[in-house]
């Protein structure tokens, strides 16, 4: 059997992996904090932080547009909304015209949650521009560039 020899490849240079490997590390950083202070998940912050502000003006927001919004599948936002629901910061309500479509809604709790949880977020994202220093600018129009629809 005769080989066929692999073109040079470096995984550590490779834009994708690193791009990666860096939104992990840094979402992992700040779900430590809420994690061990409030005792949510990564999908559950993703879901409330979805709700503290509508983008189209509305108290709801359906678990699609979480879903395309966040780039989570949909069982993982469901399966966050529930534990959300039973913890009694999020309260779902099933659209009349269209029963597949569920909207969320932040409780009281969860507003008092969020009104604690958005300035460590808001703290993280300022030690995260100090780390980059004059590199967070071309970072920033990076991440525009490639998530530009």
């Amino acid at each position: 059997m005769t080989t066929r020899p692999l073109p040079d490849f470096d995984l550590m240079r490779f834009t994708p992996y690193r791009l990666a490997v860096a939104a992990e590390r840094t979402s992992e950083e700040l779900a430590r904090q809420y994690r061990k202070r409030f005792g949510i998940s990564i999908p559950e912050w993703r879901v409330l932080v979805h709700l503290a502000r509508p983008t189209d003006g509305a108290r709801t927001v359906s678990v699609r547009d979480i879903e395309a919004r966040v780039a989570m599948e949909k069982s993982k936002v469901s399966r966050a909304a529930s534990r959300l629901e039973a913890a009694g910061l999020i309260a779902k309500t099933v659209e009349a015209g269209d029963r597949r479509l569920v909207r969320l809604a932040l409780t009281d709790a969860g507003r008092a949650l969020m009104a604690e949880l958005l300035p460590l977020a808001l703290a993280y994202q300022r030690e995260i521009e100090a780390r980059l220093a004059e590199a967070f600018a071309g970072l920033e129009a990076g991440l525009e560039a490639l998530l530009r629809e």
